[in-house]
Formats: C-alpha cells, structure tokens, sequence
C-alpha cells in the first residue's frame, strides 16, 4: 500500500472515519515521507491524530511530548478504547515503574508513549529511553519552546538535545493552535526542525460569537449570561483561585448548578468537578487557565472571562474550547481598567525579569484589543497574521453594535439568487434591471421578465442595489467572471448566504437607506436611555441604533413582529417588549 491507502486504511480501522478534516492529510503525509512537521491549527481542529496515525504506520516508537498530566491520561486512555498500544510516563511514577514501562515499549508492547518536557532535564532518564528505537518525536503545544510565547517553559529547550543524543535522528512534529510568526520562526529553530513543512491553517472559528463588556457589574451580567443559558454546558475563567472559589460560592448559594477547577484543590476534588463537567451532571464549570486543556467536549456554548486574561494567545485558545461541534458558541469578556492591575501584579510577581517586558507587551495587546471600535475577529486574525476577508465579521459585538451597520443578508439573497436564477450570464447593469422591474429590450428578448426575482428589489433605489453588489464583490460573497468587468460568479460564501448559513452585514451604503420617522427614532432614543440609567448599564446593551433604526422603519405591532427585528431576542422581548410597542402605538 502507498502512503495514501495506508493513512486511509488506519483512519478507518482506528477512528471509524472516511475522511479527513482540511489540512491533516498534508501533515500526516509529510511525516510519513520522514520530513520534520510544524503545524499551526485551531483548538479543536484535529492535532492529535496527525501525529498519531504516522505512529500507527511508521516503524518504532512515537515519544510525545505534552506539558499536562491530566492531558496525558485522557490521550492514553483514548487511544487504548481505539485500540492503539499507548502510555505515559510522568512524575507520580517510581524508577522501577518507569524501567517496567521502557522495557515492555522495547519489545513492542507501546507505539504511543506520551511524557513531560521537564523528564528530558534527567540524565538516568534520557539515557534509559534512548535506547528504545524511536521514530518520531511529536511537541504537543510547540510554542511553549519561545520565550516570545504566551507560555514558554525552559525543560522544552532540552528536545533538541535529546533529539542529538538518540542513535538514529526521529522524524520531528511540533503542533500548536496559538503562534504569532516570531514565535512560530523561534519555535521551528529553538526545536532543531530540518527544512521543516510548515502548515500553517486558518484559525479563524467563524461560530465563535466575540462581545467585550466594558465596565458593567460583572456579577449581575454574569447572572443573566448563564440564565440565558439555561441547560447549556460553560465556562467561567477566572485569574485566580480566591476568585473561582468567591465566586463559585456566591453562585452555588443562590441556586445555579456550577462547579470548579484549580491547581490548588485536590486531585481528587478536580476528577469529581471535571466528570461531572464532561457527564453534564453540571451546567457550569468557574476556573483559572489550569482547566480545558484537552477537554475534548463538543458542545460548550458560552465561555466567560470575568477577569482580563493576560494575553491574545491564552484568550483565543481557552475560547477555542466552545463550540467544538460547530454550533455557535457564545464568548464574553468582561474589561474593567482595576482588572489591569491585578493582571499586572500577577505578571510581575510570578515572572521572570527576561519574560517580564515580554508579558506586559502581550498584555498591553490584549488592552488595545478590548479598546478598539473596529472588528473583534479581524483584530485577533491579524495579531496571527491570519488573513480576514472583508471589514466586518458579523459575529463580534463591535460588528452587532455598529450604528452605522446594517444587515443586508434578505438583499444579499435576493441578488444572488438572481445571479443563480441567470446562470451567471449578465453583467450588473441586467442584474440591477432584473431586481427593479424594469423592462428593457435585454429583458423582455431574453425572457428575464419570467424568473422569480423579478421585480423583487422593486422598492429599493438602483444606486443602493449597486452598492450592495459592489460591496458582496469586495467582502468576498461573489466574484467576477473571469475575463469579464462585470459579470458575476457564485462561490462557496454565496452558497452559504443563499442557505442562510452566513449573514451579511455592511456600513450603511447611502442616503437611500434612512430613518423613516425621527420623532419616533428619537422617542425611543430618549426611552432607551432612561431604561439604562434605571437597570444600571450601558444603553447599547438594551438595543443598538441599527436595531432602533429597524423597530422605527418597520413599526412592529406585535409581539411577534418585534421578535423578527435584528438584535431583538426572546429575553429582551420580555424585558421590553410591552414598552416598544407602546411607545410604537403612540405614533
């Protein structure tokens, strides 16, 4: 079998799967044909098994090298229910333990052996494990190697000599799901890779819905976050343990079903809270940055941050842990200028001089990224040098709460079906006839007067369609024919818009969009306002402009209506709900 029919085959008989997500079989592959690996992937997207199944297939011995224990024994015991030969090696382990271990590994009793970066700083260690024939060393969490990284820990700077000391140099993986470029270059070198195949993945988590919440009373947004989420699996981080314990305690007390997590409990204690956690015998687990690593659970749907983490990397990889399924996970962090200080305090105390400069730099990154007034997601991208398509994501609560933001996805759908319904065979000048009604000679030759979009965009102004046509072409949502100037093409993004899978959302294209009645719009302004000060938060949070402007175009009179206007929820129907049609009646 070719190295294709192998990897497939091993899948199968493993994993139970067929196929393989983007990216792991160019990983897998460039193991296999004995060429260092360094992959760059999102929390959740596959890392494991790039490296595991070359250890299936490959001769000898595969030696993993991963920072947690807890991680370790949830990767072994995975790998043993799949039938994979596989154990770990850490420091609750004797000598002779380790000895019994090594010795059944040489007469091939393990293909998967996973250990501490800090046992390679043994000698009697090293020079026991050397002798075993090993055909891959795999670093799990790669940038812990640079000192540029959010995490560096100094034992990681011993794999490269370990790697020298072996009789036959192993093939070396390296994997992480958060590196910057600098760390990514530091990290290729600091490990000894050897032209090295990069796969560097897109780490953008479309369904992560991002909101920073500035300056609020925690405790009570916290409160409603997790009654909103009422029978959902989350999590609550917090910086330090006094604070997970507070505020397990406060929550415990007035009836929410919560647990903890944090390295100053027993093992015993953190087993209980972290099955119960992964059984959903509870809704909500409060913990430092100790919890998550390798919790494989698919469905968490809302990750709080009740105090400021201290860097990008550690914020993107602990909301990396929601929505692993796919669904929308929601993600919210709470900014408050005390939480800067604390933060500080804790940096300056538990680093390092040399990392100290390091750490405010990240953390300083991390305040510029909750201050800022554009994109939440396009922020985070660049900070990875990953690229973003178009200005606004729609999934961050700068883009919601634009005031100069609107959602286009109805028109986006109506142009694109059009361009479908045309098969992609007219220009923008037809389309935009097509969509108003007009019937000019093209039309009526061509029997375009006969599709089903037409005239469907009748009550729209011609420079409006224009620039939402103009706008789908420069965010990515179509493209153009090649070898034309105007001609559209659907692409994948189309697809998804059309089967409402994507939303569009836009800067308010022109004056043909406005306020169909100010005295209304402002009405509900001055009502907005006076509730906020009355439930004591920001007036954006009960509703953006854009979601005024749409309850002051469309006038709901209903219930239910209201409940179809964009940013209207079920939670704010019942908050609200009477008072906007009262105020809407008046007019």
């Amino acid at each position: 079998m070719d190295n294709r029919e192998k990897i497939f085959f091993v899948l199968k008989k493993y994993y139970g799967f067929n196929t393989l997500r983007r990216g792991q079989f160019e990983i897998i592959n460039s193991i296999l044909q004995q060429r260092d690996t360094f992959c760059l992937m999102p929390t959740g997207g596959g890392k494991s098994i790039c490296y595991q199944i070359p250890a299936i297939i490959l001769e000898g011995i595969t030696i993993v090298i991963s920072p947690l224990i807890s991680l370790m024994k949830d990767q072994v015991d995975n790998l043993t229910s799949l039938g994979i030969k596989s154990t770990y090696i850490n420091s609750t382990q004797n000598t002779d333990t380790i000895k019994e271990i090594l010795f059944d590994a040489s007469i091939g009793e393990y293909k998967i052996i996973y250990i501490s970066p800090e046992r390679l700083e043994s000698k009697m260690f090293r020079d026991m494990i050397k002798e075993l024939k090993i055909s891959q060393i795999a670093v799990d969490e790669a940038h812990c190697v640079s000192q540029w990284g959010h995490d560096f820990r100094k034992s990681y700077l011993s794999i490269q000599g370990f790697c020298k000391e072996l009789k036959a140099r192993p093939i070396i993986s390296a994997f992480t799901a958060t590196a910057t470029e600098e760390v990514r270059r530091d990290s290729v070198k600091l490990l000894g890779l050897v032209n090295p195949y990069i796969y560097k993945g897109n780490i953008n988590r479309e369904n992560l819905n991002l909101t920073v919440l500035k300056e609020i009373d925690k405790l009570e947004i916290l409160k409603d976050i997790i009654r909103d989420n009422e029978g959902e699996s989350g999590i609550v981080y917090c910086a330090a343990r006094s604070e997970v314990d507070n505020l397990y305690y406060y929550l415990k007390d007035i009836g929410f079903n919560v647990g903890k997590y944090h390295g100053g409990l027993k093992d015993e204690e953190k087993e209980n809270f972290q099955e119960d956690f992964l059984y959903e015998r509870l809704d909500v687990i409060i913990a430092t940055n100790a919890f998550g690593m390798g919790i494989d659970k698919s469905n968490i749907r809302f990750i709080v941050h009740f105090t400021l983490p201290q860097n990008i990397e550690c914020y993107y990889q602990e909301i990396g842990r929601g929505g692993r399924d796919g669904e929308l996970c929601n993600c919210y962090l709470f900014y408050s200028e005390d939480d800067i200080s604390r933060v500080e305090y804790i940096i300056n105390k538990s680093s390092t001089l040399s990392r100290r400069e390091i750490e405010l730099r990240k953390l300083q990154s991390m305040i510029d990224y909750c201050n800022i007034k554009k994109c939440y997601r396009n922020f985070i991208l660049k900070y990875f040098e990953n690229d973003f398509q178009g200005s606004y994501c729609n999934n961050c609560s700068n883009c919601l709460n634009d005031d100069e933001l609107k959602d286009f996805t109805r028109e986006s759908q109506m142009i694109l079906s059009t361009v479908f319904r045309t098969k992609e065979q007219y220009g923008i000048s037809v389309l935009i006839d097509i969509l108003k009604g007009f019937k000019g000679p093209k039309i009526i030759k061509n029997h375009l007067d006969q599709i089903t979009t037409y005239g469907i965009m009748k009550e729209y102004g011609s420079g409006l369609i224009k620039d939402l046509i103009n706008s789908l072409l420069n965010d990515g949502y179509v493209d153009l024919k090649e070898g034309t100037y105007s001609m559209l093409k659907l692409n994948a993004r189309s697809f998804r818009v059309l089967k409402s899978k994507e939303k569009v959302v836009f800067k308010i294209l022109d004056k043909e969009y406005t306020i169909l009645n100010k005295e209304l719009f402002e009405e509900l302004k001055i009502w907005r306002k006076e509730r906020a000060y009355k439930d004591r938060i920001k007036p954006y949070i009960i509703f953006s402009d854009t979601t005024l402007i749409d309850i002051t175009n469309n006038k709901p009179n209903t219930l239910e209506k209201l409940l179809e206007i964009r940013g209207v929820g079920e939670k704010k129907i019942s908050a609200y709900g009477e008072e906007i049609l009262k105020i809407i009646n008046m007019f």
